[in-house]
Order: C-alpha cells, then sequence, then structure tokens
C-alpha cells in the first residue's frame, strides 16, 4: 500500500459533517484536516448538495442519481479514476476547485464546484483524497 504524497502547499482534509440549520438555508460542510493542527474548513453549499455529500458519506445511493452518481458511474465505466480533488483557492466568497482524473489515454484536470467535486470523490470504489491549498486554512 502507496502513501498518499501530498505538495506541501496541499493539506490532507477528510469530511466531518454535514449540518443543516434551519435558520439557513444553506447546509455547511464542514472539512477537517486529517494532521495537525486539525484546522477546520467550513463551506456553505447548496441544499441538493448538502445532501449528496451527506449520502455519499453514509454509502446510501439516492432514489434517482444524482449528478455525482451518474458522473462516477461514467467515470468507472471508461476505465478512469480521480487521483484527487484539490481545493485550490478562496476569492469573493467562492471555493474553486480542480478535479484531478486519470483517464487510460493520460491524466486530466477539470476545473469544478468543490461539492460536486466532493460528491463525486466520496462515490469512488476508494475515496479519493480532498486536499485544500495551505494558504486557505490560514
Amino acid at each position: 500500500m502507496s502513501e498518499l504524497v501530498v505538495n506541501e502547499k496541499y493539506r490532507v482534509m477528510q469530511v466531518g459533517e454535514v449540518y443543516f440549520d434551519l435558520a439557513d438555508s444553506s447546509p455547511t460542510l464542514r472539512l477537517i484536516e486529517t494532521e495537525s493542527p486539525f484546522r477546520e474548513l467550513e463551506i456553505p453549499v447548496a441544499l441538493q448538495d448538502g445532501q449528496a455529500i451527506r449520502n455519499a458519506v453514509a454509502g446510501e445511493p439516492s432514489a434517482r442519481p444524482t449528478t455525482g452518481e451518474l458522473l462516477s458511474s461514467v467515470l468507472e465505466r471508461l476505465n478512469a479514476n480521480i487521483i484527487d480533488i484539490r481545493i485550490t483557492r478562496f476569492e469573493g466568497g467562492i471555493f474553486y476547485s480542480e478535479l484531478d482524473v486519470m483517464f487510460p489515454q493520460g491524466r486530466e484536470t477539470f476545473d469544478c464546484r468543490t461539492s460536486d467535486a466532493i460528491a463525486l470523490a466520496l462515490r469512488q470504489r476508494v475515496a479519493a483524497p480532498i486536499l485544500c491549498e495551505e494558504s486557505i486554512l490560514g
């Protein structure tokens, strides 16, 4: 089993929880650093994205496939694997992310919404690592 080697400017994160506050229309995704100092990152997400991530964490399929479940199935059939997702910056109140995918033809990186990338990463046979740019964590 190989150890995950991460560029020093990125930190490995894990999903802590998705919490729903009835006073707020948007759920919040809490990511926690996997190593000391165990910093947290809170990302507001749309209601449907919060539910998709919560279901992915629990390993529960939806009654009808979500976009993440559909794309996960497509990638599997194409023999493609998600290498990782990277939260690259926080600008103007928005988190920006990239999805790093290995296809039989080679590696490609795609710009994506953070919530979509996380929901997709969690739906892989082996969950893809979630990486966060160090500067975002402060």
